[in-house]
């Protein structure tokens, strides 16, 4: 008789702590966490029985019974995570963890759990999944060479939960060819940029319910034939769509205009300040504050929002660079912004330069997540006035004055960015 195989049960968690949940949880526009939908479509369904959890919208199953609990992790979620963890070990199941944190930090994982993934995670994931099941799964996997994008699998959509608009996050490369040194993309990702072929990206966007999606890449225009040869694609689809690029690159006309035949409706910029001397401190001078009016003008001709990515805490900010900030966002008509305190993220060089002049206010990750703590002593204000800084610019900025005003200057998806925004000033209350 044939030998009937014995499934395991997988739990894969995306976490999300109560802090930033509270920040969240009131936003229109937060697209789910495409991580472990991604990993869930690498998993054998003849070995694995598949349970995904969101906690921004659903709780842990901790009365339920496990094989395996995957997490991923990042910096100001671990304590939260190795919570879990602990919790989960103690009914005797097993954990691995993988994930930004992990990356960086691999033996502090370790302390709290059976296996970690360090990297990239399409080789290493599939081999640990197999091994585990046969019982000879190792403690470390580790990603030595950057994976392949060809091939992967669609991720398990089916698996999201309350979700309607918000399912549709879709990867089409990875990397990004600058060293921003407050950004961990370069200690977490292989340095190559890499993409997936057009026609396997368009597949997993037709495999979307949803009119709307966002591209999760680091920088969509990245390599700019390859977004060309995947805008031509999408037109055809008719879906709206978002992504993260460089203010440099929207410099390119022929960008804009197949970002909006094919969908944009959206593009998020990090421009992060409007301080020349202050990108210059942080490696961050293909921003030219002198081209900010007219690119942004440029994109705004094409019927393309602006959601600019601002951070406050450079080392020559002092006190005016609030209601500076606020007027300049006001003047050029930016349509949203995502506003976070300057975060030095382990590994990183401004995390590295933080600690060797005792700068570190704490070795607590929970206050490492940009919006509800301050983690250094900035150079020009106290902790305190940097944290009563930024939430006077967040409440200003989603004022009912503010708003107006600047959507009269952009008059670009107007009923979109209405929503948008005040779904940010309904998180702030």
């Amino acid at each position: 008789m044939e030998q009937t195989t014995m499934k395991k049960s997988i739990l894969l968690i995306t976490p999300e702590n109560r802090d930033i949940h509270r920040i969240r949880r009131r936003q229109f526009n937060n697209f789910t966490q495409l991580t472990m939908p991604y990993l869930a479509g690498f998993i054998n369904e003849d070995h694995y029985k598949i349970t995904l959890v969101d906690e921004y919208n659903q709780r842990i199953p901790y009365h339920e019974k496990f094989d395996l609990i995957a997490i991923t992790v990042n910096t100001p979620n671990a304590a939260h995570c190795y919570a879990i963890s602990e919790r989960f070990r103690e009914s005797g199941a097993s954990v691995i963890l993988g994930g930004p944190h992990v990356t960086l930090l691999p033996e502090e994982a370790m302390v709290h759990c059976e296996y970690v993934i360090i990297g990239e995670a399409e080789e290493t994931w599939p081999r640990f999944l197999e091994e585990f099941y046969n019982g000879k799964a190792q403690p470390k996997y580790s990603s030595d060479k950057p994976p392949t994008l060809e091939g992967l699998p669609l991720p398990k959509r089916g698996l999201i939960k309350n979700r309607i608009l918000t399912k549709g996050a879709v990867i089409a490369s990875r990397g990004c060819p600058y060293c921003c040194s407050y950004c961990n993309l370069k200690q977490i990702y292989h340095p190559k940029f890499r993409c997936r072929p057009v026609q396997e990206v368009i597949t997993d966007i037709r495999n979307i319910s949803s009119r709307y999606f966002v591209f999760w890449d680091d920088n969509f225009f990245g390599n700019h034939q390859y977004a060309i040869s995947l805008m031509k694609e999408l037109k055809s689809l008719g879906k709206k769509w978002a992504a993260q690029v460089t203010l440099k690159d929207c410099n390119d006309v022929e960008l804009l205009k197949m970002a909006r035949d094919s969908g944009c409706i959206y593009l998020f910029l990090g421009l992060e300040s409007f301080s020349a001397e202050s990108l210059s401190l942080v490696n961050k001078e293909i921003n030219k504050i002198e081209d900010y009016q007219r690119i942004i003008g440029l994109i705004h001709q094409h019927q393309i929002s602006v959601q600019a990515g601002i951070i406050f805490g450079f080392d020559t900010d002092d006190k005016s660079v609030f209601e500076k900030t606020l007027r300049w966002c006001e003047e050029l008509g930016i349509d949203g912004a995502t506003v976070s305190l300057l975060t030095p993220l382990p590994g990183t060089p401004i995390y590295e330069e933080l600690k060797r002049k005792g700068r570190l206010l704490s070795d607590d990750w929970s206050h490492y997540n940009g919006k509800t703590s301050v983690a250094f002593k900035p150079n020009h204000m106290t902790p305190e006035e940097l944290f009563e800084g930024y939430m006077w610019f967040r409440k200003n900025f989603y004022s009912l004055r503010s708003i107006l005003r600047r959507l009269t200057v952009s008059k670009t998806n107007v009923f979109h960015n209405l929503l948008m925004n005040l779904g940010y000033r309904w998180s702030l209350k």
